[in-house]
């Protein structure tokens, strides 16, 4: 196609929204964003304002055409990435949400789980869906906003309701409320979705009384969703395609095609996510959702999350006030060759996969008198590529795919000490992206392998090559010894 191609993506998260411009070389070339506010009505309840997140975006797709100075002819196709689990119920005839989206951090619903399991649904919930009964996804919460808001269960029950996690609601507003459809990543979040059929699951909407019709369609992620019709915009029948939750995104914007990739996301936790191909159930806090769905293939991938990685970063500046900023960290991890022993069990929250431990807490172990500020910042490091090794081991026992490579973003990405760590305990190099906005990314390529604008992913594979590499350096002696040490620490600290 002619250069003037260009994708304009939708990256709507929990903070906030950012609307980008992408050329077909794959460069971002125009961004903007914007926050929205925060409510949290009770301890532990978590809103957003699906209005405000709305009118957000059209602000943002205005402001980004402005400055970029993008004609409608420039401009191929809309992508959308988002929040996952955020849920929102609104009036099919008026478009007016009955409550605010519940977001996915809110915890509100916790007994409406704990019920659950205690009636003996767990089993079959995480079979049906790969997930657990856990306040985490949306089912529970809708269930609460039919239960609780006056009125919504008898409108919900006489067809006159609908629901559907972010992406659902930007694409029925962006369309004027000619399509309600989702994408098989963010349906696969939401407790409601069969992992084996692909298909809504009348058990688990009886379960949580939800009536079928306020359900969206699900559709492939690279299929074309409507057209834009917002009179609002500065443009209208744009197609719209390339819909996806935003860790799938990252992992297709990682370009984790095959089985046996997989991505880690540094941030104040990690998400470390593997592309299975084929359904494979995770069991010791590893779950299993889609990838994508791609020209009508749906792809699987597992999921561990870790609590706290860059957090324990942030509590060595400032709580213990032993760094001032992040910038000391690799200088003062680097300045000894050996752990001597020292390791920081960083379980402030309990532990996850694959101890999946929420009462154990926080440790550092191993000290003598000779243990300085250096080896408790080299542990804090140490502790993030133990973890993230913890998961991959377990990814790989539990899938019998090995790892062929990691690929990864976020903040920790920025430390060599600690990806050069991260490459040694795996054994296989660590690939560091540099091209920023990887959600973001996964929507455009997906969106672009719906239009056109790239006919396959081998084409995708030669676009955005910016990594660096780190490859393992260290023996497997030394390997051994450090990783045994760090499992004797976890197993000493652990709740049993």
């Amino acid at each position: 196609m002619g250069k003037e191609n260009h994708i304009l993506a939708i990256d709507q998260s929990t903070s906030g929204t950012k609307v980008l411009l992408v050329n077909e070389r794959g460069q971002i070339i125009h961004k903007c964003s914007k926050s929205h506010k925060q409510y949290y009505p009770q301890t532990g309840w978590v809103e957003h304002d699906p209005i405000e997140i709305y009118e957000n975006v059209k602000k943002l797709i205005i402001e980004l055409v402005q400055t970029s100075s993008i004609s409608q002819v420039e401009l191929a196709v809309l992508a959308i990435t988002n929040q996952r689990e955020t849920v929102v119920v609104w009036d099919k005839e008026t478009g007016v949400p009955v409550y605010n989206a519940i977001v996915w951090q809110c915890r509100r619903t916790s007994d409406i789980c704990k019920e659950l399991k205690e009636q003996g649904y767990e089993e079959m919930i995480q079979f049906k869906t790969g997930l657990k009964a856990d306040p985490y996804f949306s089912a529970s919460k809708i269930k609460w906003i039919l239960d609780h808001v006056d009125g919504v269960k008898d409108r919900a029950k006489e067809g006159k309701l609908l629901l559907g996690t972010i992406d659902s609601w930007l694409i029925w507003k962006l369309t004027c409320g000619k399509v309600h459809a989702t994408d098989y990543s963010n349906a696969s979040r939401t407790l409601l979705f069969n992992i084996d059929t692909l298909q809504w699951d009348d058990d688990l909407l009886d379960l949580f009384d939800i009536p079928r019709s306020m359900l969206p369609s699900i559709k492939d992620s690279n299929k074309i969703f409507g057209l834009t019709e917002d009179q609002g915009l500065p443009f209208t029948a744009l197609p719209i395609s390339g819909v996806i939750g935003d860790s799938q995104g990252a992992l297709f914007g990682q370009k984790c095609f095959e089985a046996g990739m997989a991505k880690a996301t540094y941030g104040t936790g990690t998400s470390v996510m593997m592309h299975t191909g084929e359904l494979v159930r995770g069991s010791k806090g590893l779950v299993t959702s889609v990838a994508w769905g791609l020209n009508g293939k749906v792809e699987y991938a597992l999921e561990g999350i870790i609590n706290s990685t860059g957090d324990v970063i942030k509590w060595l500046k400032d709580q213990l006030e032993l760094i001032n900023g992040i910038d000391e960290v690799e200088e003062l991890a680097s300045s000894i060759t050996d752990n001597k022993g020292v390791y920081l069990v960083p379980a402030f929250v309990g532990l996850g996969a694959p101890y999946w431990n929420p009462y154990t807490r926080a440790a550092i172990l191993g000290m003598s008198r000779a243990t300085g500020k250096a080896h408790i910042v080299r542990a804090a490091l140490e502790s993030i590529a133990y973890q993230v090794k913890d998961v991959i081991e377990l990814m790989q026992s539990e899938s019998n795919i090995p790892i062929i490579t990691l690929k990864v973003d976020g903040g920790g990405t920025n430390n060599c000490f600690l990806m050069q760590y991260q490459a040694d305990m795996l054994n296989i190099n660590v690939n560091a992206s540099r091209v920023p906005e990887l959600s973001s990314m996964g929507s455009v390529y997906l969106a672009g392998l719906g239009i056109g604008v790239w006919e396959s992913i081998d084409e995708i594979n030669k676009l955005n090559q910016e990594h660096q590499v780190y490859q393992p350096l260290m023996t497997k002696n030394e390997r051994d010894k450090y990783y045994r040490g760090w499992k004797q620490s976890v197993d000493y600290v652990l709740v049993k």
